[in-house]
């Protein structure tokens, strides 16, 4: 089975080694890792080249933000599934993809998800937070729970049939397109427990009050197209019920 992995840059010298290294250490061996490069203006491009030999393809053109870079990369993928690994994350071990691999051919299912740990930007062993997940029910939807979008697997083919990511949504584009399959087009999936990324904290979403609020009004909007019922309360929860996750034992070591 082979899995497409997309990584969208922009001015991402400082950390893009560490995502592509994990790449590399991955024991599964048909993997495609496609990057997607915003017309970085420093050493990114050196980065890039230096690994061509590792990546399957690479561009480097202008783009509208993240998500429009992801979807040139789905339309780039030519794998069975696709994931993102975003330029500052890493896989956090190398048998992820493999595992991953394994719980599809098992399953027999359109998505699998897992955990993930925000962890500091420059000591990635201090975890700050922890994304555990839980067994997929359609309807946690209703009570604003989502999957942790860098640790999203899903069969490429679906794309075709249910679109790409909607850049207008900006911040909440990840909610909105996994509700659109999981909600609202009711994929099947699959939660597999154990830790698949690690994520730098310093998301956009989160940096202040206002973002923060911005980004809850774009997850209405999200949750309204996708039919999910009590959209503006459930906005409201969706942040709230993320607070446990700042409690180090969510998770046993």
């Amino acid at each position: 089975m082979k899995v497409s992995i997309i990584t969208a840059t922009f001015n991402s010298e400082r950390y893009l080694e560490d995502c592509i290294q994990s790449v590399k250490k991955q024991t599964h061996q048909n993997i495609e890792h496609i990057v997607v490069d915003g017309k970085s203006t420093d050493a990114t491009l050196s980065i890039i080249h230096k690994h061509r030999n590792h990546l399957a393809k690479w561009i480097s053109e202008t783009d509208r933000g993240i998500y429009d870079a992801i979807n040139k990369g789905i339309q780039m993928a030519t794998g069975d599934i696709i994931g993102v690994l975003n330029s500052d994350d890493m896989l956090d071990a190398p048998d992820v993809i493999e595992k991953i691999v394994q719980a599809f051919e098992d399953a027999k299912v359109d998505a699998i998800y897992g955990d993930l740990d925000y962890v500091a930007a420059d000591d990635t062993s201090k975890i700050i937070r922890i994304w555990k997940g839980k067994p997929y029910n359609r309807h946690l939807f209703h009570y604003g729970w989502m999957p942790a979008h860098p640790t999203f697997y899903i069969r490429r083919s679906l794309t075709e049939q249910f679109g790409l990511y909607e850049n207008h949504y900006f911040t909440a584009a990840d909610y909105e397109f996994m509700a659109r399959y999981l909600y609202k087009n009711k994929i099947s999936a699959r939660y597999l427990p154990m830790l698949i990324v690690k994520m730098r904290m310093g998301g956009e979403s989160n940096k202040n009050l206002r973002q923060r609020l911005r980004a809850n009004r774009r997850d209405y909007l999200a949750m309204k197209v996708n039919n999910i019922p009590f959209a503006f309360f459930v906005s409201i929860l969706k942040p709230l019920i993320k607070l446990h996750q700042f409690t180090r034992n969510s998770r046993s070591r």
